[in-house]
């Protein structure tokens, strides 16, 4: 369960990057219910970078006064670096009043937890490896910063671990025939999936089309969604950020 947070005040924007499948809004806006009952007395909205409505922009428009905009992504890549603080810079402009500071992103508070708990609620079994699978950005910071989280993960469940990107499978996955190789060579007798993605998807279907194929049989973990971990990390950001305004 989620730790209450009785500190603080002001508002807290969630944003999730946005997809044109259904259950993405939908999980987002339960992280936001959760969220929201872990920090009573504090405003909380959600919002999208794009694809779902509403707008990041149009919710900061919004809003007034302390805000906190916590990037519910797990790599820090061109969204958190470039194209969020573009939109709140361009929304401070018009509003003066506004006073929004940016939080790192969920991913800079380890969501290792949050992981083993879905592959044990999934079945996880002695002896398997896992493929752990994130979206993959163009900022090789990013990349290395969710690899690092893979090595994490292995070192916590003390099983191998090896880490894929959903963008970038190629036209035959070749991506997941190799990790599962690799897992395979490491000892692994059964292979379990686990996403590090706020909610299923497009790109978890498409990593888990190729696991079908590489790997029949596999456990798959589900997405992280409004594990308390994930609330905790997004009270915690609001807390340190509204703390030092």
């Amino acid at each position: 369960m989620a730790t209450p947070m009785r500190d603080g005040g002001g508002t807290v924007v969630l944003v999730a990057h946005g997809s044109r499948d259904v259950r993405f809004a939908d999980t987002a806006r339960r992280v936001r219910d959760a969220v929201a009952v872990a920090m009573p007395g504090v405003r909380v909205e959600v919002s999208f970078l794009d694809l779902n409505a509403p707008l990041v922009g149009d919710v900061l428009a919004g809003v007034s006064g302390d805000v906190t905009v916590v990037p519910l992504l797990f790599g820090d890549g061109y969204h958190s670096k470039v194209d969020l603080p573009a939109t709140i810079n361009a929304v401070r402009r018009k509003h003066p009043r506004l006073r929004a500071v940016q939080t790192p992103v969920i991913g800079s508070r380890s969501p290792v937890p949050a992981l083993c708990d879905r592959l044990r609620e999934a079945g996880l079994q002695q002896g398997a490896g896992v493929l752990l699978y994130a979206v993959g950005s163009s900022d090789a910071g990013s990349d290395d910063s969710i690899r690092a989280r893979g090595v994490e993960l292995s070192s916590t469940l003390q099983m191998p671990v090896q880490t894929v990107f959903a963008t970038r499978l190629g036209s035959d996955g070749r991506p997941v025939a190799d990790a599962v190789h690799a897992l395979r060579n490491a000892g692994a007798t059964s292979i379990a999936a686990s996403p590090l993605f706020l909610s299923a998807g497009l790109l978890t279907e498409r990593v888990e089309r190729w696991l079908d194929v590489y790997a029949p049989g596999s456990v798959v973990a589900g997405p992280l969604g409004a594990h308390p971990a994930i609330v905790d990390a997004a009270a915690a950001l609001h807390r340190a950020a509204f703390a030092a305004v």
